[in-house]
C-alpha cells in the first residue's frame, strides 16, 4: 500500500496553517505558576486559562505535527508514526477551527473539546514505540542505533517532553472544575503531597505485577519522614517510582530465581533538602554492564524479548519496550528536576530521582 502523505488527507490551507503556527514562540510556565493561578478557579479564571490555551494548544501541536513529517531513516512513513501524525493534524484542526472564547459557554464548549482531544492521544507513546520498532526491522543489521541513531533520539526526547507539557496543561485546566476537589489539591497539583506515601502506593501497583509474572515479588522497604510534604504531581511521580522500582524488582527477581535464599528488598530513601527532594531506589539486582549504561535512555533499547503488536493491546509487562526510563526522566525534568543511574556491575544498581522543590524552574520547551 503506498504511503499517504499528509497533504491527500489534509487540505492545502490547513498544512499552511500548521506552518504558520508552528514557528509562532511558545509560552512557558512553571509549577509554581500553574499552582497560585489555580488556587481560585473563578469563572474569570478559568476564562483566561482558557483563552490562553486557545493559542498555545495549537503552536505546541503544530511544532510536533511538522516534525512527525520529516524523520530521518524513513520512520514518518512507518504505519505507526502516520497514525500519530494524523492524531496531531486533526487535533490543530479542532483547535483552529473553534472561535474565540468570550463567555463562560464558549469556556464549557472548549473545556470539552481539549478533554476529547487528550484522550484521542492516550495512546501516543505505545503507537511510537511500534513506529520504533518498524523502523528497526528495516534497518541495516550492522547500525549503531546508539550512536548512529542519535538524530531519533533527540527527536523522540522532545516529542515526548512535548507531549508531557501538553496534557500538563489540559489536565490542568479540566481538573480545576472539579466541583469537589481533594483537600489540598490545585487540579492535577497536590500542595502536601506525601512522596513516602506516593512511592509506597507506586511500589505496591509494581510489585503486584512482579507477583503475576513470576508468583512472587521482593520487598520494598521505604525510608524518610512520614510527615513531609511538598508541592507535586502526584501522577507524575507515580510514573517514575513505578517504573524504577518495576525495573529493579525484575532485576533481583531474575537474578535470585534458583536461588534457595530469600531475595533481598529493594530500598527507597527520601532525602528532603533544600533545594530538591531525591529520591533513591537502590536493589541488588547484579546492575548493568558499564558498556551498557549509555544505552538506557535510549529509545532503541530493551530487554524485552516480546513485542509491540499492531492492535496495541499491550498490558504493562516488567519488560518494557525501552520507553521507560527515558520517559521517567523527561518527566522529572520537565519540573526542573532530573534522574541518574549508578551501576555497580555484579551487585547492583542504585537510581535517584532529583525533584525541585522550589517549583520555580519554567517548563522546558522543545
Amino acid at each position: 500500500m503506498a504511503v499517504k502523505k499528509a497533504s491527500e488527507g489534509f487540505s492545502k490551507e490547513l498544512m499552511k496553517d500548521v506552518q504558520k503556527w508552528g514557528g509562532m514562540k511558545q509560552t512557558g510556565v512553571s509549577l509554581r505558576y500553574m499552582m497560585e493561578f489555580g488556587s481560585q478557579p473563578t469563572p474569570r479564571n478559568l476564562l483566561i486559562s482558557a483563552q490562553f490555551l486557545h493559542k498555545e494548544l495549537p503552536i505546541r501541536i503544530a511544532r510536533r505535527a511538522i516534525e512527525l513529517q520529516s524523520l530521518p531513516y524513513g520512520l514518518s512513513h512507518k504505519p505507526a508514526v502516520l497514525k500519530v501524525r494524523d492524531w496531531y493534524l486533526d487535533s490543530f484542526r479542532e483547535l483552529r477551527s473553534f472561535p474565540d472564547i468570550n463567555h463562560e459557554n464558549d469556556e464549557s464548549d472548549f473545556t470539552q473539546m481539549i478533554k476529547m482531544i487528550k484522550v484521542r492521544h492516550n495512546n501516543v507513546v505505545p503507537t511510537m514505540a511500534l513506529g520504533v520498532q518498524q523502523l528497526k526491522k528495516d534497518l541495516n543489521p550492522k547500525i549503531n542505533y546508539y550512536k548512529d541513531l542519535d538524530e531519533i533520539h533527540q527527536f523522540l526526547d522532545r516529542f515526548y517532553l512535548s507531549r508531557i507539557g501538553i496534557r500538563m496543561l489540559i489536565g490542568q485546566h479540566v481538573a480545576l472544575h472539579d466541583p469537589n476537589p481533594l483537600p489540598d489539591c490545585v487540579g492535577y497539583i497536590h500542595t502536601k503531597m506525601s512522596p513516602i506515601e506516593v512511592s509506597r502506593n507506586a511500589s505496591e501497583d509494581a510489585r503486584s505485577l512482579c507477583f503475576r509474572e513470576y508468583g512472587s515479588a521482593p520487598d520494598v522497604n521505604i525510608y524518610g519522614d512520614p510527615s513531609f510534604t511538598f508541592p507535586y504531581v502526584p501522577d507524575h511521580l507515580h510514573l517514575m517510582v513505578f517504573e524504577l522500582v518495576k525495573n529493579s524488582l525484575r532485576a533481583v527477581q531474575e537474578r535470585h530465581m534458583d536461588s534457595d535464599k530469600v531475595a533481598p528488598p529493594i530500598r527507597i530513601i527520601v532525602a528532603d533538602g533544600v533545594e530538591d527532594v531525591t529520591i533513591k531506589i537502590s536493589d541488588e539486582g547484579g546492575g548493568i554492564p558499564r558498556s551498557g549504561l549509555p544505552r538506557i535512555f535510549t529509545y532503541l533499547y530493551s530487554t524485552a524479548s516480546e513485542q509491540l503488536n499492531d492492535d496495541l493491546e499491550t498490558a504493562t509487562t516488567m519488560a518494557g519496550y525501552g520507553c521507560g526510563l527515558p520517559i521517567s526522566r523527561l518527566y522529572a525534568r520537565y519540573f526542573g528536576g532530573d534522574l541518574q543511574i549508578i551501576s555497580m556491575e555484579g551487585y547492583g544498581t542504585d537510581a535517584y530521582l532529583h525533584l525541585s522543590r522550589l517549583g520555580d524552574s519554567q517548563e522546558p520547551l522543545p
